[in-house]
């Protein structure tokens, strides 16, 4: 008893720490109702602090950010109780926490590819159409891109403001200064720039100015490659390290403006190669300064880990903010794939981004000492001595004792030996650790060069990278080719033929299999993602802070292009092309913007066959959404879903659970159905018998024209639509339409709970082809 009363006594101040323990909340009020000056803004959010901390010091202390712009909420240091006792509060929508790892960054030739920019060839997408869209849209002149991310390199000639018009009237931006920035570095084309830190250091403390920069200025290259991306600047001879891609860089809307916006860090003492992170309380101020700023499309290759609800998800909550300034958003999917249910950033007002290939290869063969010549792909400068064949062995076979049998194939640091690595080339596989990081564990051990395996899942897609050593990439099969040989022979030898760029590559577009999948977890009544855009092996601008390979102190090259992979690259896109149909189409809505891109989509590849995945199956709306975009197509849809801020609120009525998000909005009595939110897809998810859907075109095409209902059903389901037939007479004109999904009586019987089967649905007048998918899972 005596012993358990002192460790009683020991143990109460642990839990009395425990249950102090303060971290940083966001409350969130949803819109400003009224108009109040930002001082009295902030003054109303001290008053709440106020409410919950002893003393006025403690609450001024504990705020770090007021959301002041069109987000009313603020991010403050909490304890759990004084979250529990704001979130109680009638005017308060939502409290949570903010936490270290729930967002990070999801980390040319895209433009010709899809038809914007002329090429001698014609090919999958080609058509006369690229140049005059590009020209209709001024090649997005007078257009703000505002761009969430690791900052920017600004001396990069992607960003050059020769020839760029005035700074738009509307921009209220600035430009912030800091350690390698300051005013000068802001130009025409780089307006505005600001970076965001609070919710880092409170988390970290104060920023290792060996690690990043305390302004907008990027050590990281993520931030320039996206920004690059969706509004860099045409730069003729652009290539990566070795001369790979060689050609014009050039965003898809070059004469933009750009509006940087830093919000993602290194991690401190952690490789930048493992990636950054990016605080939520930073990136919710960040949106709302946009949103003050005057943006007209933000960008965000940022996402969460793992689906989060809405009212929890500063990026969703955010995004609705800007919808209501008609902003378009367009953001990564998410880099979990291929594994279904991955995806990120799911919220109906956010364009949901996935990522696919384009129809380049960088081809890098393998020559095996029995005459085998294997495919390969890299974008790595260095070379073999030519004519030379070199020892070669499997990293299982060359590991130091006590390396796990599971990792023994896969060049993780520290697991090769170097006496039986020396002089090799070593074959390593994909799975656990870096690409990167096993060329350097090989370089380390001693070796000439290495092979880089598939796994099976990773299918026929190949990310390239710059590695450190001569080094190629090879698919699965050919992975296991190379080590059947290797087993077949005392004295296996082998080559790698240094790389070439190859265009035209068939098939192209695919899905890559890092892209995140659906099905929609936080409501699988909207399907996501809505489209899909280059993002596998894409060149951009980079930091000349960090080499390309992210290996700060091993990797001593400086880069100015770099050749990157992910949704992160996929999604500039995508916001480019919103931006170039923003300047053709001022008055479109973004839900316009989004349903134009979604529904002119393609799914069909360059083989005129259905879009594959990373194993050569045919893919699912749950990887493309919509289709591999065409903005050319995207300028003139025929009809248009449309939807309003009013309309999205309405939906979250619909789902369910929450307080209402603007002050002067109330849910109706009679509450809609998610299903009948105006979306260009459709998803059902356990569908009992049947279903009616209501949905509302608007005309943008020609001013008299009639469109025709056709449909491929999902198998097993019927899909009709009352009426088939849609008369306009004037351009603006609604029709509104039902669509009645059921399950014939035989799928009832015979179908796995769960499984989805897709089809879809277009209506037509002959010259334009509103397609939409659908997804539907049985009761």
């Amino acid at each position: 008893m005596k012993t358990f009363f002192i460790f009683s006594l020991l143990l109460l101040p642990l839990l009395a720490s425990c249950a102090e323990r303060k971290q940083v909340y966001i409350v969130y009020f949803g819109e400003h109702s009224g108009k109040k000056a930002l001082h009295e803004i902030e003054d109303t959010h001290h008053s709440y602090l106020l409410s919950v901390k002893e003393t006025e010091e403690e609450a001024r202390a504990s705020l770090l950010y007021s959301y002041k712009h069109s987000i009313n909420g603020f991010a403050a240091v909490l304890t759990q109780d004084e979250a529990s006792q704001l979130s109680e509060l009638e005017e308060v929508v939502s409290v949570w926490a903010s936490h270290p790892k729930k967002y990070s960054m999801h980390t040319t030739r895209s433009w010709k590819f899809v038809g914007i920019m002329e090429e001698e060839e014609r090919h999958w997408t080609s058509n006369k159409m690229g140049g005059d869209f590009l020209s209709k849209a001024r090649f997005g002149k007078d257009i703000i891109v505002g761009v969430l991310d690791s900052g920017v390199w600004p001396e990069s000639k992607s960003f050059s403001d020769e020839g760029m018009g005035p700074i738009p009237k509307s921009w209220k931006g600035i430009c912030q200064s800091g350690p390698g920035f300051n005013s000068s570095h802001c130009n025409r084309k780089l307006i505005g720039a600001r970076y965001y830190l609070k919710g880092f250091e409170h988390n970290y403390g104060p920023l290792n100015a060996s690690e990043d920069y305390q302004s907008p200025r990027d050590m990281d290259g993520h931030g320039t490659h996206t920004s690059s991306t969706v509004a860099g600047r045409l730069v003729p001879k652009a290539s990566a390290i070795g001369g790979f891609a060689r050609g014009t860089a050039s965003g898809g809307a070059p004469l933009a403006h750009l509006a940087i916006y830093k919000v993602c860090w290194a991690i401190p003492g952690q490789s930048k190669a493992d990636g950054n992170t990016c605080f939520e309380e930073d990136m919710f101020a960040a949106i709302d300064d946009a949103i003050g700023d005057g943006v007209d499309v933000l960008s965000i290759s940022i996402g969460t880990s793992h689906p989060v609800n809405y009212t929890s998800d500063g990026i969703s909550l955010g995004a609705l903010h800007a919808t209501k300034k008609n902003i378009v958003v367009a953001c990564s999917a998410g880099n979990s794939g291929p594994a279904p249910a991955t995806l990120s950033n799911p919220a109906p007002w956010i364009i949901t981004v996935g990522a696919s290939s384009l129809d380049r290869a960088f081809v890098s063969p393998v020559v095996l000492g029995n005459g085998i010549r294997l495919e390969g792909e890299t974008v790595t400068p260095s070379k073999l001595e030519e004519n030379n064949m070199y020892p070669l062995v499997y990293a299982a076979d060359v590991i130091n004792t006590g390396v796990p049998k599971d990792m023994a194939g896969q060049c993780l640091p520290g697991s090769l030996s170097p006496e039986k690595v020396k002089g090799k080339i070593v074959l390593c596989m994909r799975g656990s650790g870096l690409r990167i990081g096993k060329g350097m564990e090989v370089k380390r051990a001693g070796g000439v060069g290495f092979i880089l395996g598939n796994s099976a899942a990773n299918g026929i897609e190949i990310a390239c990278d710059a590695h450190v050593l001569p080094a190629t990439s090879v698919l699965y099969k050919d992975a296991n080719r190379i080590l059947k040989y290797i087993n077949s022979t005392k004295h296996p030898i082998a080559t790698i033929i240094p790389a070439r760029t190859v265009l035209h590559t068939k098939p192209a577009p695919f899905m890559a299999s890092f892209s995140s999948r659906g099905p929609n977890v936080i409501d699988p009544n909207i399907l996501k993602p809505d489209i899909t855009a280059p993002g596998l092996n894409i060149l951009a601008a980079w930091s000349e802070a960090d080499p390309p390979t992210k290996l700060n102190g091993i990797d001593h090259r400086v880069a100015q292009y770099n050749i990157y992979s992910g949704t992160s690259m996929s999604c500039p896109h995508v916001a480019a092309a919103a931006a170039l149909l923003k300047a053709i189409h001022p008055s479109w809505s973004s839900a316009a913007i989004r349903s134009a891109l979604m529904t002119t989509a393609e799914i069909r590849n360059n083989l005129d066959m259905p879009l594959n995945d990373e194993s050569g199956n045919a893919a699912t709306p749950f990887a493309y959404g919509s289709g591999h975009f065409r903005p050319t197509k995207a300028a003139d849809p025929g009809l248009v879903y449309d939807a309003s801020y009013r309309d999205y609120l309405l939906y979250m009525c619909s789902i369910g659970g929450f307080k209402d998000v603007d002050p002067k909005f109330k849910c109706p009595g009679s509450q809609p159905t998610a299903t009948n939110l105006n979306y260009p897809s459709i998803a059902i998810s356990k569908l009992n018998r049947a279903i009616t859907i209501k949905r509302t075109v608007t005309n943008v095409g020609a001013g008299k024209s009639i469109y025709f209902f056709t449909s491929k059903p999902p198998l097993g389901i019927s899909v009709k639509a009352s009426p088939s037939m849609l008369f306009f007479d004037h351009v603006g004109q609604k029709k509104s339409f039902t669509i009645t999904v059921k399950a014939r009586k035989e799928m009832l019987s015979k179908h796995d709970k769960d499984e989805y089967v897709f089809g879809w649905y277009t209506w037509t007048d002959g010259l334009h082809t509103v397609r939409s998918p659908i997804a539907v899972s049985l009761a």
